[in-house]
């Protein structure tokens, strides 16, 4: 009874480590994904607002940078959408639409947001006023 459940054990704790090779993507990439466009200042557009874009599964990379599946898809609708003459601005929007804020480098401020962008403000004032009163009440 105990190796059976000893073998259990190895299983179970095994099997998050086998889970990320069975979710590898084996669909070829996108076409633009690692492909540039012919012309020049439409990649530069590209590329511009390629670097200000999440990678949703690296978190901590642009998709310029990173090399994950839903990265090159991602590059792959930027540079689709910007050929098309659509403004990077509206393609931000677009990608924000679909995978939410995080996506997007520049945070916008919103209702949800603005305590992200206060707290520190108000934090830093409420440190002012506790070391003015500290100074003004020791000097005196």
């Amino acid at each position: 009874m105990i190796r059976f459940l000893l073998i259990a054990l190895a299983v179970v704790l095994a099997l998050p480590s086998a889970l990320p090779l069975a979710a590898q993507d084996k669909l070829p990439p996108a076409p633009y994904a690692y492909r540039q466009l012919a012309d020049p200042a439409q990649e530069a557009k590209a590329h511009a607002l390629m670097q200000t874009l999440r990678c949703l599964q690296c978190q901590g990379q642009s998709i310029t940078d990173s090399d994950a599946p839903i990265a090159g898809d991602m590059r792959h609708q930027v540079r689709v959408r910007i050929e098309a003459g659509v403004e990077p601005e509206a393609i931000r929007a677009q990608l924000i639409e679909s995978y939410g804020d995080y996506v997007s480098y520049a945070p916008v401020v919103n209702a949800l947001t603005w305590p992200l962008f206060a707290i520190p403000v108000l934090l830093v004032l409420v440190i002012g006023v506790v070391l003015r009163r500290r100074l003004t009440t020791r000097s005196a």
